[in-house]
């Protein structure tokens, strides 16, 4: 499928809900026949895109189609050192960022994909984003930090990444430990760390970040489980390299903390944001035995701190699965 997008998205950026194209003049800005034309734009449906035909007149698209805008977001992002790769189809962007990472990619190089086809959460869950609907992209990050202080930086990127929700005119969005975002009860975006390095420094720090911009409704469906969008929390359209945008200098300007005095200082503010602060919770441990308290916040270090009645207990974010309590 992926030469097949490449193909696909120059075409559909062509197309537009405001008027017909002409068949044959498409074909010929694309350099392809007509009938390549016709077979390439039923390949739209697939994805969830409409493209209406008609004899005589050429193919619109019933509602437009959010692409991104590779030369937008490098204009936009340079001044922070940021170099933006946006690809048609990637099977994870994290993985793709990590091999470049090794290759030598630099700091604060950035990979977004259209199209991800095995995305991946935490503990190996799926992310799932149709064309057009979120964004799917990973930041790269070198740390002059050894491994064992890179402890909290899925939370740090959180509160970057709730910092430009809110900054977009986002209500009501708050984080979930280690590593989610919420809107009310539901599933909003996510964020998967992995790092390369030695102990004692430095690190790369390949940060990926799946978000839902619009349509939760449709995705709910499609993946059996409640899911927000962003346009929800907003409550107004939005455009996609606008968040991106917005999304990425949020989390640059935390990243550029975290480096310098780690995630201490961004605790209360997390705290804050906690959308399950004082609840009864359900841990999952790794030995499979399970822990039941309150949510407290967490410590210095980005431990979640559960009080189970007992003692107050420190988990850390490697192989723990979380959810709330009966009582909640």
């Amino acid at each position: 499928m992926s030469a097949r997008l490449a193909r696909l998205l120059p075409a559909l950026a062509r197309l537009s809900p405001d008027e017909f194209r002409s068949g044959e003049q498409l074909a010929r800005e694309l350099g392809i026949s007509r009938a390549n034309l016709h077979l390439l734009l039923r390949q739209a449906a697939r994805l969830g895109i409409d493209v209406h035909a008609v004899h005589g007149r050429g193919y619109r698209l019933t509602r437009a189609v959010d692409l991104l805008d590779a030369e937008r977001l490098n204009a936009d992002l340079s001044a922070l050192g940021i170099r933006v790769l946006c690809l048609p189809e990637l099977d994870s962007t994290n993985a793709r960022l990590l091999t470049m990472a090794a290759e030598g990619a630099p700091h604060g190089s950035l990979l977004a994909a259209e199209q991800q086809t095995q995305g991946r959460g935490r503990r190996g869950r799926s992310w799932v984003s149709p064309l057009g609907t979120g964004l799917t992209f990973s930041l790269l990050y070198r740390f002059e930090r050894p491994l064992a202080q890179m402890a909290g930086l899925s939370l740090a990127v959180g509160v970057g990444l709730a910092r430009a929700i809110r900054a977009l005119g986002g209500q009501g969005v708050g984080l979930k430990w280690p590593n989610d975002l919420l809107y009310g009860r539901d599933k909003l975006g996510g964020i998967l760390i992995e790092l390369a390095g030695d102990m004692l420094g430095p690190v790369a720090a390949v940060i990926g970040i799946g978000l839902n911009v619009r349509d939760g409704r449709l995705l709910s469906e499609r993946v059996g489980v409640p899911v927000a969008d962003l346009e929800a929390a907003c409550g107004r359209p939005l455009e996609r390299n606008a968040v991106l945008i917005a999304l990425v200098q949020g989390v640059w300007q935390v990243l550029d903390d975290f480096a310098q005095r780690g995630f201490a200082p961004l605790r209360e503010e997390w705290a804050a944001l906690h959308a399950w602060q004082g609840r009864p919770v359900v841990a999952q441990l790794p030995d499979d035995t399970r822990l039941e308290g309150l949510a407290l916040g967490v410590d210095e270090h980005g431990c979640l701190l559960v009080d189970d009645g007992a003692r107050v207990h420190r988990l850390h974010s490697a192989e723990v699965s979380l959810r709330l309590g009966s009582a909640a």
